[in-house]
């Protein structure tokens, strides 16, 4: 693609500095000077810390053509000292690079179904279970790109937009009609998600979380809801039981067709509306009856959960929007497979405790958790978990209540301290437990910061009869401590520790 053609009716070519470039051909686009490759174009954005011109130098010595600029940020008057190289300012560009992007991709997402999935809890689950679920699925989302059981690694649960148009197109040419794209906040707020072109959105709930960037509940449920703006929509599955849903639906355009889910027999008389009922919890997953119009099915799933109910309501509702009929649904969720860090199971046999590997960082994610294994439990049901540093310290005592509310035994841990004291941390999970008059809480809870030891010293106490959950790091291979990762697994750590209590 030429320059002119990239940048059609984004800038006027008046410019005599651009002289001889506008109708080079681009060999790439590249926001990071590092991936700059000889006929490149350089993309500076205005950063919160730094401006992208200040990498000029080194996207010039890989080969860069042009730079396009943001004139924000500092980024005119940078621009007037470098004269080495033609810049190309366009206001905005963090608006519009996802269309510049898409442009240059061949604007893919106009030929492939893009389903977006946001809400605080249950993105990478349904993400991966409509990737299963789905002829020729891709995933774009925190465990990765790719197709399910081939992932290639992702930095942000949703990529940046230069980044999502890549994956977009290449999906495209490995055959993939359709993509189940995790949507966080972030990325809606950061237009990650600019020149994507959406079918259908999933609102799987909304609770407390990343207030430490968004401020406030309102600004947060505000960012989810820009989802609803993004061009192409023809469906949106909202999950009825949460309590911002009738805010969600108050936000969708007219001629959107509306899907309601609900495990607690809502209905909307409206719209189309999927329900579970009769859900029983058994050692090997769940079942429930689905009526939706006339019919009645039911099903049974190997996972776990309450909130995986959900989870499948919502897969099946995307699934009958997109023309999949009630029993050809039914007979693929049966063969639903779980997800690695999302309620993952080891033990529960050779007189092992039953353990759950789950990513719940959330109060809300960490409390329907553990009301769910509350039904699958015999016994004494067991928590491992802290909370991230430098994140939002508001969730940090509600979590504690919830813990306390439905655990017998806790060890409060170390999660990904980051650059926080997790001394401090700790503190404040511990905050929300009640004490006795005597100082001692009136649960059974102890702090082992080695998140290792930890999951080991539950594993080797528990009964045979009892549940553990290790809670908040779920797929995450790494533990953050003072900035490094340093690699770490908790389901390795469980599979281990099951090992030596074996010998």
């Amino acid at each position: 693609m030429k320059l002119n053609d990239l940048l059609d009716g984004f800038i006027t070519f008046s410019n005599s500095n651009l002289k001889g470039v506008v109708d080079k051909t681009i060999t790439g686009l590249a926001l990071n000077s590092q991936s700059v490759v000889s006929g490149s174009v350089f993309i500076a954005l205005a950063g919160s810390k730094q401006h992208g011109l200040s990498y000029i130098d080194q996207a010039v010595a890989k080969g860069a053509i042009a730079v396009i600029f943001d004139p924000a940020g500092g980024g005119k008057q940078m621009a007037e000292q470098l004269n080495y190289l033609p810049l190309i300012e366009v206001d905005n560009l963090n608006l519009k690079l996802g269309e510049i992007a898409s442009r240059y991709y061949g604007n893919p997402s106009r030929f492939i179904t893009v389903i977006g999935i946001t809400g605080t809890n249950g993105k990478t689950s349904c993400s991966q279970f409509l990737s299963q679920m789905l002829e020729e699925c891709g995933i774009i989302g925190t465990l990765g790109w790719g197709e399910s059981d081939k992932l290639n690694k992702t930095f942000n649960t949703t990529p940046d937009a230069l980044e999502n148009q890549r994956i977009l197109a290449e999906l495209l040419t490995n055959k993939k009609k359709v993509v189940a794209m995790e949507v966080s906040s972030h990325g809606l707020v950061q237009n990650r998600v600019n020149g994507v072109i959406f079918k259908g959105a999933v609102f799987t709930n909304i609770s407390q979380d990343h207030l430490d960037y968004h401020g406030t509940m309102e600004a947060y449920l505000q960012a989810k809801l820009t989802l609803l703006n993004k061009p192409g929509l023809t469906f949106v599955v909202v999950n009825l039981d949460d309590v911002y849903s009738d805010q969600i639906i108050e936000a969708i355009p007219e001629g959107v067709a509306i899907w309601g889910i609900s495990t607690q027999g809502k209905t909307k008389a409206a719209y189309e509306c999927v329900n579970a009922e009769n859900i029983l919890h058994t050692v090997n997953g769940i079942e429930f009856d689905i009526r939706w119009q006339n019919a009645m099915e039911h099903i049974k799933i190997p996972i776990f959960g309450d909130f995986n109910s959900e989870n499948i309501l919502a897969v099946l509702a995307v699934m009958l929007a997109m023309g999949i009929s009630m029993p050809d649904a039914i007979n693929k969720l049966q063969l639903v497979r779980p997800i690695k860090g999302r309620m993952e199971r080891f033990g529960g046999d050779d007189g092992n405790p039953l353990i759950f590997v789950d990513y719940a960082h959330t109060p809300d994610a960490l409390n329907k958790v553990l009301s769910s294994l509350r039904k699958h439990c015999l016994k004494n049901l067991w928590l491992v978990f802290g909370c991230g540093g430098n994140r939002d310290k508001g969730k940090r005592s509600q979590m504690g209540r919830i813990a306390e509310h439905w655990a017998d035994h806790i060890i409060v841990t170390d999660d990904n301290p980051r650059f926080e004291n997790s001394l401090y941390i700790v503190k404040d999970i511990l905050s929300g437990f009640s004490a006795s008059n005597d100082g001692t809480y009136k649960t059974s809870v102890e702090v082992i910061q080695n998140r290792a030891l930890a999951i080991q010293n539950a594993i080797a106490r528990a009964s045979n009869s009892d549940c553990i959950v290790v809670a908040g790091k779920g797929h995450e291979s790494y533990q953050e401590i003072n900035g490094v990762q340093q690699a770490f697994s908790d389901a390795q750590v469980v599979i281990d520790a099951l090992k030596m209590r074996a010998g």
